[in-house]
Protein backbone atom coordinates (compact mmCIF):
# COMPACT_ATOMS: atom_id res chain seq x y z
CA UNK A 1 0.00 0.00 0.00
CA UNK A 2 1.05 3.38 -0.77
CA UNK A 3 -0.14 6.50 1.05
CA UNK A 4 0.58 8.77 -1.35
CA UNK A 5 1.51 12.64 -1.87
CA UNK A 6 1.46 14.29 1.87
CA UNK A 7 1.12 17.81 -0.18
CA UNK A 8 -2.75 16.19 -1.60
CA UNK A 9 -3.10 14.50 1.89
CA UNK A 10 -2.50 15.44 5.46
CA UNK A 11 -0.85 12.53 7.59
CA UNK A 12 -3.93 13.07 10.17
CA UNK A 13 -6.30 12.16 6.88
CA UNK A 14 -4.28 9.22 6.35
CA UNK A 15 -4.29 8.47 10.10
CA UNK A 16 -8.29 8.18 10.35
CA UNK A 17 -8.52 6.50 7.06
CA UNK A 18 -5.97 3.89 8.33
CA UNK A 19 -7.83 3.48 11.60
CA UNK A 20 -11.07 3.03 10.10
CA UNK A 21 -9.33 -0.16 8.08
CA UNK A 22 -8.24 -1.34 11.41
CA UNK A 23 -11.67 -1.25 12.89
CA UNK A 24 -13.11 -2.90 9.51
CA UNK A 25 -10.78 -5.63 10.37
CA UNK A 26 -11.40 -6.18 14.17
CA UNK A 27 -8.79 -3.73 15.97
CA UNK A 28 -8.99 -4.63 19.27
CA UNK A 29 -9.54 -0.82 20.79
CA UNK A 30 -12.09 -0.61 18.26
CA UNK A 31 -14.21 -3.39 19.63
CA UNK A 32 -17.21 -1.53 21.84
CA UNK A 33 -17.69 -3.22 25.19
CA UNK A 34 -20.81 -5.17 25.57
CA UNK A 35 -23.89 -4.79 27.62
CA UNK A 36 -22.75 -7.11 30.73
CA UNK A 37 -19.82 -4.73 30.86
CA UNK A 38 -21.87 -2.04 30.75
CA UNK A 39 -24.06 -3.16 33.76
CA UNK A 40 -21.13 -4.17 36.31
CA UNK A 41 -20.04 -0.71 35.07
CA UNK A 42 -23.49 0.30 36.79
CA UNK A 43 -23.03 -1.63 39.45
CA UNK A 44 -19.24 -0.41 40.52
CA UNK A 45 -17.44 -2.92 38.74
CA UNK A 46 -15.01 -1.38 36.28
CA UNK A 47 -11.65 -0.82 34.60
CA UNK A 48 -10.55 0.99 31.74
CA UNK A 49 -6.68 1.51 29.90
CA UNK A 50 -4.62 4.37 29.00
CA UNK A 51 -2.19 1.69 27.73
CA UNK A 52 -2.16 -1.54 26.67
CA UNK A 53 -2.24 -4.17 29.85
CA UNK A 54 -2.70 -2.06 33.00
CA UNK A 55 -5.87 -1.07 34.44
CA UNK A 56 -5.83 2.93 35.58
CA UNK A 57 -6.01 3.04 39.56
CA UNK A 58 -9.73 4.14 39.98
CA UNK A 59 -8.46 6.50 42.79
CA UNK A 60 -7.20 8.69 39.65
CA UNK A 61 -11.00 9.60 38.93
CA UNK A 62 -12.64 10.30 41.25
CA UNK A 63 -16.53 10.55 41.90
CA UNK A 64 -17.48 10.98 38.06
CA UNK A 65 -21.14 11.13 38.85
CA UNK A 66 -22.56 14.44 36.99
CA UNK A 67 -18.72 15.14 35.78
CA UNK A 68 -18.19 16.83 32.62
CA UNK A 69 -15.45 13.84 30.66
CA UNK A 70 -13.74 14.46 27.27
CA UNK A 71 -12.21 11.32 25.81
CA UNK A 72 -9.77 12.44 23.64
CA UNK A 73 -9.02 10.36 20.81
CA UNK A 74 -10.94 8.07 23.03
CA UNK A 75 -12.93 6.52 20.50
CA UNK A 76 -14.22 2.69 19.83
CA UNK A 77 -16.91 2.24 22.65
CA UNK A 78 -14.84 1.19 25.56
CA UNK A 79 -14.20 3.94 28.16
CA UNK A 80 -16.88 6.43 27.59
CA UNK A 81 -19.55 3.86 28.19
CA UNK A 82 -17.65 2.71 31.72
CA UNK A 83 -17.87 6.49 32.74
CA UNK A 84 -21.45 7.29 31.26
CA UNK A 85 -22.57 4.69 33.24
CA UNK A 86 -20.71 6.04 36.40
CA UNK A 87 -22.99 9.64 35.98
CA UNK A 88 -20.44 11.26 34.10
CA UNK A 89 -21.64 13.67 31.42
CA UNK A 90 -19.40 11.98 28.36
CA UNK A 91 -18.06 13.64 25.09
CA UNK A 92 -15.79 11.84 23.17
CA UNK A 93 -13.55 13.34 20.07
CA UNK A 94 -11.41 11.19 17.74
CA UNK A 95 -10.63 11.74 14.25
CA UNK A 96 -11.84 8.22 12.89
CA UNK A 97 -15.38 8.02 11.84
CA UNK A 98 -15.77 4.60 12.97
CA UNK A 99 -14.21 4.76 16.60
CA UNK A 100 -17.23 7.53 16.84
CA UNK A 101 -19.49 5.25 15.04
CA UNK A 102 -18.73 2.62 18.05
CA UNK A 103 -19.55 5.11 20.82
CA UNK A 104 -23.01 5.96 19.13
CA UNK A 105 -23.76 2.33 18.55
CA UNK A 106 -23.39 2.00 22.13
CA UNK A 107 -25.12 4.85 23.64
CA UNK A 108 -27.70 3.89 21.56
CA UNK A 109 -27.78 0.17 22.71
CA UNK A 110 -27.70 1.28 26.50
CA UNK A 111 -29.63 4.57 26.24
CA UNK A 112 -27.34 7.75 27.99
CA UNK A 113 -26.72 10.50 25.83
CA UNK A 114 -23.16 11.55 24.74
CA UNK A 115 -21.86 14.41 22.26
CA UNK A 116 -19.61 12.59 19.69
CA UNK A 117 -17.08 14.69 17.93
CA UNK A 118 -15.09 13.13 14.45
CA UNK A 119 -12.13 15.84 14.48
CA UNK A 120 -8.80 16.18 14.87
CA UNK A 121 -6.75 17.13 17.85
CA UNK A 122 -3.71 18.59 15.94
CA UNK A 123 -6.23 21.63 15.66
CA UNK A 124 -7.56 24.09 18.50
CA UNK A 125 -10.38 22.07 20.18
CA UNK A 126 -13.63 23.42 19.64
CA UNK A 127 -14.43 23.78 23.05
CA UNK A 128 -14.79 26.33 25.53
CA UNK A 129 -12.16 27.63 28.52
CA UNK A 130 -12.65 25.36 31.54
CA UNK A 131 -15.37 23.12 30.37
CA UNK A 132 -14.06 19.73 31.82
CA UNK A 133 -13.68 17.75 34.90
CA UNK A 134 -11.35 15.56 33.41
CA UNK A 135 -9.71 14.24 29.87
CA UNK A 136 -9.33 10.93 29.30
CA UNK A 137 -6.03 10.62 26.61
CA UNK A 138 -5.56 6.72 25.77
CA UNK A 139 -2.31 6.41 23.90
CA UNK A 140 -2.77 7.88 20.21
CA UNK A 141 0.27 10.97 20.02
CA UNK A 142 2.19 8.71 18.60
CA UNK A 143 0.66 9.49 15.82
CA UNK A 144 1.02 13.26 15.88
CA UNK A 145 4.04 15.15 14.81
CA UNK A 146 3.96 17.75 17.49
CA UNK A 147 2.68 17.35 21.48
CA UNK A 148 2.77 19.88 23.28
CA UNK A 149 0.06 22.18 21.31
CA UNK A 150 -2.17 19.10 22.38
CA UNK A 151 -0.89 19.81 26.59
CA UNK A 152 -1.96 23.19 25.85
CA UNK A 153 -5.11 22.64 24.59
CA UNK A 154 -5.86 20.47 27.48
CA UNK A 155 -4.89 22.65 29.94
CA UNK A 156 -7.19 25.27 28.32
CA UNK A 157 -10.34 23.41 28.25
CA UNK A 158 -9.68 21.74 31.76
CA UNK A 159 -11.20 23.18 34.92
CA UNK A 160 -9.29 24.44 37.87
CA UNK A 161 -8.56 21.56 39.62
CA UNK A 162 -9.55 18.95 36.75
CA UNK A 163 -7.58 16.01 35.89
CA UNK A 164 -5.77 15.00 32.62
CA UNK A 165 -5.19 11.19 32.12
CA UNK A 166 -3.10 9.93 29.63
CA UNK A 167 -0.98 7.18 28.33
CA UNK A 168 2.01 7.29 26.40
CA UNK A 169 4.29 5.27 24.19
CA UNK A 170 8.00 6.38 25.30
CA UNK A 171 9.46 5.42 21.89
CA UNK A 172 11.62 2.23 22.55
CA UNK A 173 9.44 0.48 19.92
CA UNK A 174 10.02 2.62 17.09
CA UNK A 175 13.91 1.77 17.53
CA UNK A 176 13.72 -1.82 17.18
CA UNK A 177 12.21 -3.86 13.85
CA UNK A 178 9.01 -5.64 13.82
CA UNK A 179 10.42 -8.87 15.62
CA UNK A 180 11.91 -6.36 18.30
CA UNK A 181 14.73 -8.43 17.82
CA UNK A 182 17.13 -5.85 16.07
CA UNK A 183 17.74 -2.04 16.85
CA UNK A 184 17.28 -0.79 13.70
CA UNK A 185 15.99 2.97 13.99
CA UNK A 186 17.80 6.10 15.07
CA UNK A 187 15.05 8.44 17.05
CA UNK A 188 13.26 10.80 17.10
CA UNK A 189 11.22 8.44 14.66
CA UNK A 190 9.92 10.96 12.38
CA UNK A 191 8.61 9.80 8.80
CA UNK A 192 8.09 13.00 7.38
CA UNK A 193 11.63 13.97 7.80
CA UNK A 194 12.73 10.58 6.54
CA UNK A 195 10.69 9.04 3.13
CA UNK A 196 12.16 5.31 3.59
CA UNK A 197 10.18 5.10 7.38
CA UNK A 198 7.00 5.90 5.58
CA UNK A 199 7.43 3.56 3.02
CA UNK A 200 7.75 1.03 5.89
CA UNK A 201 4.82 2.14 7.73
CA UNK A 202 2.59 2.31 4.18
CA UNK A 203 4.04 -1.56 3.34
CA UNK A 204 2.50 -2.49 6.69
CA UNK A 205 -0.53 0.24 6.64
CA UNK A 206 0.40 1.34 9.94
CA UNK A 207 -0.45 4.83 9.84
CA UNK A 208 1.83 7.25 10.13
CA UNK A 209 3.36 7.29 13.40
CA UNK A 210 6.29 9.80 14.99
CA UNK A 211 8.43 8.49 18.09
CA UNK A 212 8.24 10.96 21.74
CA UNK A 213 10.64 11.35 24.37
CA UNK A 214 10.17 11.92 27.68
CA UNK A 215 11.24 15.53 27.69
CA UNK A 216 7.85 15.80 25.03
CA UNK A 217 5.78 13.99 26.70
CA UNK A 218 6.03 14.27 30.42
CA UNK A 219 7.54 17.99 30.41
CA UNK A 220 5.23 19.01 27.82
CA UNK A 221 2.69 18.57 30.55
CA UNK A 222 4.71 20.37 32.65
CA UNK A 223 5.35 23.23 30.68
CA UNK A 224 1.89 23.55 29.71
CA UNK A 225 1.10 24.10 33.84
CA UNK A 226 -0.12 20.77 35.01
CA UNK A 227 1.11 19.19 38.13
CA UNK A 228 2.00 15.35 37.98
CA UNK A 229 0.09 13.81 40.37
CA UNK A 230 1.00 10.04 39.64
CA UNK A 231 3.07 7.61 36.99
CA UNK A 232 3.45 4.01 36.23
CA UNK A 233 4.66 2.21 33.17
CA UNK A 234 3.67 -0.60 31.22
CA UNK A 235 4.90 -3.16 28.65
CA UNK A 236 3.18 -3.55 25.04
CA UNK A 237 1.86 -6.52 26.53
CA UNK A 238 2.50 -9.00 24.18
CA UNK A 239 6.29 -9.53 22.04
CA UNK A 240 9.95 -9.69 22.76
CA UNK A 241 10.21 -6.63 24.48
CA UNK A 242 7.14 -7.52 26.76
CA UNK A 243 8.61 -11.13 27.36
CA UNK A 244 11.87 -9.21 28.86
CA UNK A 245 9.52 -7.08 31.06
CA UNK A 246 10.63 -3.89 29.39
CA UNK A 247 8.75 -0.72 29.85
CA UNK A 248 7.30 1.01 26.55
CA UNK A 249 4.72 3.00 27.95
CA UNK A 250 4.04 5.22 30.74
CA UNK A 251 0.30 6.59 32.01
CA UNK A 252 0.41 9.94 34.13
CA UNK A 253 -2.08 11.77 36.09
CA UNK A 254 -1.56 15.61 36.04
CA UNK A 255 -3.75 17.93 37.74
CA UNK A 256 -4.77 21.43 36.60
Amino acid sequence: MKYGNLEEKSYQDINSQVIDRWCEDGWEWGAPIDHETFVRAKNGDWNVLLTPTKPVPNRWFGNLNGKRVLGLASGGGQQMPVFSALGAKCTVFDYSRLQCESDRLVSEREGYEIEIIQGDMTKPLPFEDETFDLVFHPVSNCYIREVEPVFREVFRILKKGGSFLGGYDIGINYAFDEDETKLCHRLPYDPLSDPSLMEELAACDDGVQFSHTIDEQIGGQLKAGFTLKEIYGDTNGSGNLHDHNVTSFIATWCVK
